[in-house]
């Protein structure tokens, strides 16, 4: 499956909502950025993942929730939570 921000976006809303128990209409974008990663894991790697160390350019999407802020990072190939109750995850 290949990303958009946009798609990216939709994509990082609905696994929060996931996650939290919550509608998606109740998580709110707070910010997007075009970024570069400082390798393939887009700076999040999962606990053992071993990744390219290459500059990869995506985007980090911002999410706002139950009064937390969560960061999910994405390129066109992948999209990542980073630092969600301490882990990073791949989530697609």
């Amino acid at each position: 499956m290949g990303f958009t921000k946009e798609s990216a976006v939709d994509a990082a809303k609905n696994d929060l909502a996931k996650r939290l128990k919550l509608n998606p209409e109740d998580i709110r974008v707070s910010g997007t950025s075009d970024e570069d990663f400082p390798d393939m894991s887009l700076g999040a790697a999962e606990n053992g993942e071993m990744s390219a160390q290459m500059i990869s350019s995506g985007w980090k999407i911002n999410l706002d929730a139950g009064g937390k802020n969560y960061e999910y990072r994405g390129d066109k190939y992948q999209l990542r939570l980073k630092d969600f109750e301490g882990k990073n995850y791949k989530v697609g």
